[in-house]
């Protein structure tokens, strides 16, 4: 396996090309000693449920992964907490409000972005919304519908993570039943 850090390779602090693994989290820079530690990106995705218990899934209109199904979501700003940036996301791609958030499980991804790859974790909410009315797919999506979590099927999503946590979504409910 590739160490993390191989897409890198100038120092980030001087330039230099003498920027070599450390360990298995890190690079060292020979010429300045900056030592660069790689940690994941993090992330959001919302679970939004109408009352009679389907699933909001949203069509994705770039890449990665275009034309297969997602849930609403992505990376969290600088200074922003995961509640905040779950409901943020939410708002740009579905236009809904966001009235309350309940961090459910997270799992870890590698979301390949212009041929980069961006190693995050993945944290999973349940978002409540303040009804459906306005509801339109905005931003890097292109529809929205509700599905039966009984018709749901993971193979549909194309990323990895997403499709790992419609996965552990199925298997809870299941073992409620």
């Amino acid at each position: 396996m590739k160490h993390p850090l191989h897409q890198f390779q100038f120092c980030p602090k001087c330039g230099a090309a003498h920027f070599a693994e450390n360990n298995e989290k890190s690079k060292r820079c020979a010429d300045c000693g900056f030592v660069y530690y790689f940690n994941s990106s993090a992330a959001v995705v919302a679970v939004i449920e109408n009352p009679e218990g389907e699933i909001l899934v949203a069509r994705r209109a770039k890449e990665p992964a275009k034309g297969t199904l997602d849930l609403p979501g992505g990376f969290i700003d600088m200074y922003e907490t995961a509640e905040e940036a779950a409901s943020r996301e939410v708002e740009e791609e579905t236009a809904l409000t966001v009235t309350s958030v309940q961090y459910l499980f997270s799992i870890p991804n590698i979301y390949v972005y212009s041929g980069f790859e961006v190693h995050t974790v993945d944290m999973f909410f349940r978002c409540r919304v303040n009804g459906f009315d306005g509801m339109h797919a905005r931003d890097d999506v292109s529809e929205l519908h509700f599905i039966a979590y009984d018709r749901l099927d993971p193979a549909r999503f194309g990323l990895v993570s997403i499709r790992k946590g419609v996965e552990k979504l199925l298997s809870e409910i299941k073992n409620k039943a």
